[in-house]
C-alpha cells in the first residue's frame, strides 16, 4: 500500500482554495427576479399628520374620489400603450388643476400672501430632468417642467425667466388670482399652530419598462424668503432611474433636500440590492425620523412593485397596476 504524504502548507492552500470556490459560488446565485407588471401607476397628494378629527368622513371621501380619477386617468394612457411620461404629466396636471391638493389651482401661500410653485420631471430610461421653481404665472407647472427637459438645454429654470419661457413654448399662462381659494387663504391666517406641507407626485412604468417620475406644489404655508423646497430638485423630491427606481416625495422639503431622500432610496437598491420597500423604509422611517424630517414617498421598482412609505399618520395615494390590483389610501 503507498501512502501519499502531502505537506502541510499544500494541505492549507487546497482548503483555502475550496473555501474560495464556495464564496463564488455563493456570490454568482442570481437571486429570481419577479415577472415583472406589464405597466404600473403610483400617486400621492401629500402626506402630514391626519387623523378623524382634521379630515372627517366627508371630506376623506373627496381625495379618495380624486386620487382614485388620477389614478385611472393614467392607468388608460398605460393600458394603451401610452409613454409613463405621458401618463404622469396628465395625471399631476388633474391634481394640479384639483384646489383640493397643494399644486397648481390649490397651492398654499406664502408670508406676502401670494402663491408660488415648483414642479420637476425626470425620465429613467435616460436619465433627463426638468424643472421649474417660484413661478407664479403658470397654470401647469409639471408640463413647464417637461418643456424645460424636451425644450431647453437646461434643468431648472426659476421665476421670471420660467413664466418667460413658458410663455414662448405655448404653455398656458394665468393671472396670479388663478390661485386664489379661500380655503387655503385661511390657513395661511392659521400657520403659525398649524403649519401645513403638500405635493402632488406620480411614478409611472410603461409597457416598454421605461420608468417615470414627476412632483408638483404649491410650497410650505407661509414660506419666506423665496424658499425652494425639494419637489423640484432632482435626486431630492424626484428621482429616476430604469436600473432601480422612480421616486416622488412629498413633506418637509429641508430635509428631503439633504438627504437627497429620493436618490438615496435608488442607491440602497443599486449598491446594497435592498428591495424598492425596505430601501424606502430605511430612509423615510429611519434616516429622516432620526434627525426629525417629517414626509413620505412613492416608488415602483423596474418590476413595477410599488412602495408608499410615510412617516406621518397619513399620505393621499393610490396604486394601481395591469394584474387590476388597486389601492387608494390615506391613513397609515
Amino acid at each position: 500500500m503507498i501512502h501519499r504524504v502531502f505537506p502541510p502548507l499544500l494541505v492549507i492552500l487546497v482548503l483555502l482554495n475550496i473555501g474560495c470556490t464556495s464564496r463564488e459560488e455563493k456570490d454568482t446565485v442570481v437571486k429570481e427576479q419577479p415577472d415583472p407588471f406589464e405597466y404600473a401607476l403610483v400617486i400621492h397628494g401629500g402626506a402630514g399628520q391626519m387623523n378623524f378629527e382634521n379630515l372627517p368622513e366627508p371630506r376623506q371621501q373627496l381625495y379618495t374620489h380624486a386620487l382614485d380619477s388620477a389614478l385611472q386617468l393614467g392607468l388608460d394612457i398605460l393600458k394603451e400603450g401610452g409613454a409613463s411620461i405621458d401618463a404622469v404629466e396628465v395625471v399631476i396636471r388633474s391634481m394640479e388643476d384639483n384646489p383640493l391638493f397643494n399644486a397648481g389651482k390649490g397651492a398654499v401661500f406664502t408670508s406676502e400672501g401670494t402663491n408660488e410653485l415648483d414642479a420637476s420631471i425626470m425620465t429613467g430610461w435616460d436619465m433627463n430632468a426638468g424643472a421649474v421653481a417660484s413661478v407664479t404665472d403658470i397654470k401647469n407647472p409639471i408640463t413647464a417642467a417637461r418643456a424645460v427637459m424636451e425644450k431647453s438645454e437646461h434643468v431648472m429654470l426659476a421665476g421670471k425667466g420660467a413664466s418667460v419661457f413658458a410663455e414662448q413654448v405655448g404653455l398656458e399662462i394665468v393671472s396670479p388670482e388663478y390661485f386664489y381659494t379661500k380655503k387655503k387663504f385661511e390657513s395661511l391666517q392659521q400657520a403659525i399652530e398649524n403649519e401645513k406641507h403638500g405635493t402632488v407626485g406620480c411614478v409611472a412604468l410603461d409597457k416598454d419598462g421605461n420608468l417615470c417620475a414627476g412632483t408638483s406644489t404649491g410650497g410650505m404655508t407661509n414660506k419666506k424668503y423665496g424658499r425652494i423646497g425639494d419637489s423640484p430638485i432632482i435626486g431630492a423630491g424626484t428621482y429616476a432611474n430604469n436600473v432601480t427606481c422612480g421616486v416622488s416625495a412629498t413633506g418637509h422639503g429641508e430635509y428631503f433636500i439633504r438627504w437627497t431622500v429620493a436618490h438615496q432610496i435608488s442607491v440602497l437598491m443599486e449598491y446594497k440590492g435592498y428591495d424598492v420597500e425596505t430601501a424606502a423604509k430605511e430612509v423615510v422611517e429611519k434616516q429622516l425620523v432620526e434627525v426629525g424630517g417629517e414626509g413620505g414617498v412613492i416608488c415602483l421598482d423596474r418590476f413595477g412593485r410599488p412602495a408608499m412609505v410615510t412617516n406621518t399618520s397619513g399620505m393621499y395615494r393610490a396604486y394601481g397596476n395591469s394584474e387590476g390590483d388597486r389601492i387608494v389610501a390615506i391613513f397609515k
